[in-house]
């Protein structure tokens, strides 16, 4: 195994906006004035089930058994105000199963019932398409010729399934997207200072990727899985250049005051949305 790599940056500063939630965003997706997008944190909100005794609350926006239906509808509703300036704007997610299934939404979509997938993408503008992490990889991909965009939840099982370059080649055959087109971020997850696996995940990676042993590496008795590093060698495998591909954020597991962990907290965790959209005509 190689040695540890250095831990991932820490992320930048978040920004509150007017009505209290705090987001990450793109450096230098602000030029595609087309475009929403963010990352959210855990400030803000009216969540406490998983909040400090101190705190006003939380931006739980995950349906989980410890936290209120109500209070994740009203998170969302800030979320969706926060970045496209109303709380209304229809936000599109799927009940997520770990897999490479990628759901294509068109001008009908805020109507479907939730359907099982990992990915979404869309052209269609107007609504907001939405990952839910807690310490999983949430990869948001943006055309920046055709105007379609993409949300994919990466795992270690979507990772080994490829979502990501699954996503790219349906983006491909759906909207005619081309990979030097594309630009995409890599958002808030379990980085390789904190992401603990067992040999059956080397075994995994390795039975897929030709160069998975470098995607591991041991810290004593530990052996540790970089997730980051494998999305992004999929969206250059994709054809994206690297100067294409963002990393925003850094690791859940080290960062428990910005984001919600699901190891870090022992199961019981809120969870984030990585959202992105289509601003209308």
């Amino acid at each position: 195994m190689p040695p540890a790599p250095h831990p991932p940056s820490l992320p930048a500063a978040p920004h509150p906006a007017p009505n209290g939630v705090s987001l990450l965003t793109v450096p230098g997706w602000e030029a595609l004035p087309w475009l929403w997008h963010a990352f959210s944190t855990r400030r803000g909100g009216v969540s406490v089930a998983y909040a400090a005794q101190e705190s006003s609350g939380e931006l739980n926006l995950g349906f989980t058994a410890d936290d209120s239906r109500e209070n994740v509808v009203r998170n969302r509703q800030l979320l969706a105000e926060a970045v496209t300036g109303d709380p209304a704007t229809p936000l599109v997610t799927v009940r997520q199963v770990h897999s490479a299934v990628i759901v294509t939404t068109g001008p009908d979509a805020p109507a479907q019932p939730a359907c099982e997938g990992d990915g979404l993408i869309t052209a269609q503008p107007g609504i907001l398409l939405g990952i839910q992490t807690a310490d999983c990889v949430p990869v948001l991909v943006a055309d920046r010729r055709r105007k379609a965009v993409a949300a994919f939840h990466a795992g270690w099982r979507g990772t080994v399934q490829r979502i990501v370059e699954h996503g790219i080649a349906r983006m491909a055959r759906e909207f005619g997207s081309q990979p030097q087109d594309l630009v995409a971020a890599i958002g808030p997850a379990i980085g390789p200072c904190c992401y603990t696996v067992g040999p059956d995940l080397l075994s995994a990676f390795q039975a897929q990727f030709d160069d998975a042993s470098s995607l591991f590496h041991t810290v004593g008795n530990d052996l540790r899985l970089d997730l980051h590093e494998a999305n992004r060698r999929q969206l250059l495998a994709a054809g994206l250049a690297p100067q294409a591909i963002a990393l925003v954020g850094g690791c859940t597991a080290c960062q428990p005051q910005l984001f919600f962990s699901h190891r870090a907290a022992h199961g019981r965790a809120g969870r984030m949305l990585s959202v992105i959209g289509i601003r209308p005509h």
